[in-house]
């Protein structure tokens, strides 16, 4: 998704048709109330903006608070002593080892190595709660109980909403409504009440920044939504800010930086197989992804700066200096933190150091550019 061009309009824009045919979050009204923009996103019709336009939002986000209604992503409850084995035969993470209330960043592989979708999956004591994307949650859903159905309890939690409430800010904010809050670290949740409303309160997000994502009943996500955004610090942004957000982070986008056909080792995400996993694989794709592991791959994904102002959308192509393509574009536009464009690529691998210069055919015109390391911004998650 690239999120400047949604916001002119050139893709995704909610035709009469789709926008009968649209799932809606909870939040609907809510976001027209408060005079959002719309586009259809993974069947949804979704917020893209607000009045204060994209450059707010993610500008808000970095200094203050923002809330996103993530509704449309797909929580799955798996339950069943085995639950967390069982989830080990179909992502490289360390499941079984997650301390209560813990949560991990992981990956659903296929036999071939492929990333099916990227998760966060939580040990919530009873259970392991997964969040999943919205394009890919009903085939991740379908997939888990085709391979775990039979000793473990598998089940969409239909019934909830997903809100982020994202930035520096988003602590002090929550922490009016449950002090407790405060003493969650990253990548921990807990149960808890939120003023008179009970919800699984998780500080993680994909922004970069410190924050916290809350599921709670459907019924009850406009009241916490309006809650939040009374507060002083707190503003509304929509899908926009949130993808160029997460691209100065450096994280990746399934669809564009990952998917089926690129495995965890060329995504340079090796660093969610831990040693246990790199030790006894039996996840899906072992073979190839630790083999990868030890003799490296053709390909990798790099961070892209262009030196002038021209942003490199996705499919730009990437060239070494003497015009040969080494690669791709899969995500790119204006980071408006960074003050410049950024984008995420694949290139072949003996291109991929630090440092290295590179040309990038946008639009016909060879504009030089550099691979740099990620991310573009630091991360402030709360250590």
């Amino acid at each position: 998704m690239d999120a400047r061009r949604l916001a002119r309009g050139e893709e995704m824009i909610v035709s009469e048709q789709e926008s009968a045919t649209a799932r809606r979050t909870p939040l609907f009204e809510l976001h027209r109330e408060l005079g959002a923009k719309f586009v259809t996103f993974a069947g949804y019709e979704m917020p893209i903006q607000y009045q204060a336009g994209i450059m707010a939002e993610h500008l808000q986000c970095r200094s203050g608070a923002a809330l996103f209604d993530v509704s449309h992503m797909v929580q799955i409850k798996v339950a069943g002593p085995d639950a967390a084995l069982g989830l080990e035969r179909l992502v490289p993470g360390n499941i079984k080892d997650l301390a209560p209330n813990r949560a991990r960043y992981t990956l659903l592989t296929n036999d071939a190595g492929g990333i099916l979708d990227d998760l966060i999956v939580t040990n919530a004591e009873d259970h392991l709660y997964i969040v999943a994307n919205a394009a890919t949650g009903a085939a991740d859903l379908a997939h888990i109980k085709a391979e775990l159905g039979t000793t473990c309890e598998v089940e969409a939690l239909a019934d909830r909403a997903l809100l982020a409430l994202q930035g520096p800010l988003a602590a002090q904010v929550l922490a009016r409504l449950n002090p407790r809050v405060m003493q969650l670290r990253f990548m921990e949740g807990c149960d808890l009440k939120l003023g008179m409303i009970e919800a699984r309160v998780s500080r993680l997000g994909y922004t970069g920044e410190d924050g916290f994502e809350i599921s709670l009943a459907a019924e009850q996500a406009t009241d916490l939504a309006r809650l939040l955004l009374a507060a002083p610090e707190v503003e509304a942004a929509g899908l926009g800010a949130r993808d160029s957000l997460r691209l100065e982070a450096g994280l990746c986008l399934y669809g564009n930086d990952i998917d089926a056909t690129r495995t965890p080792i060329e995504a340079d995400l090796a660093w969610t197989i831990g040693k246990r996993r790199r030790e006894e694989g039996g996840f899906a794709g072992h073979e190839v992804i630790l083999r990868q592991l030890r003799e490296g791959t053709e390909r990798k994904l790099v961070g892209v700066r262009p030196t002038g102002r021209a942003p490199a959308r996705a499919g730009t192509e990437i060239q070494s200096v003497t015009g040969a393509p080494i690669g791709k574009v899969t995500s790119g536009g204006y980071g408006p933190s960074v003050g410049a464009p950024v984008a995420l690529g694949y290139v072949v691998t003996n291109a991929a150091e630090i440092g290295t210069e590179i040309q990038l055919d946008v639009r016909g015109r060879s504009l030089p550019a550099e691979i740099v390391a990620l991310p573009f911004v630091p991360h402030r998650y709360h250590r």
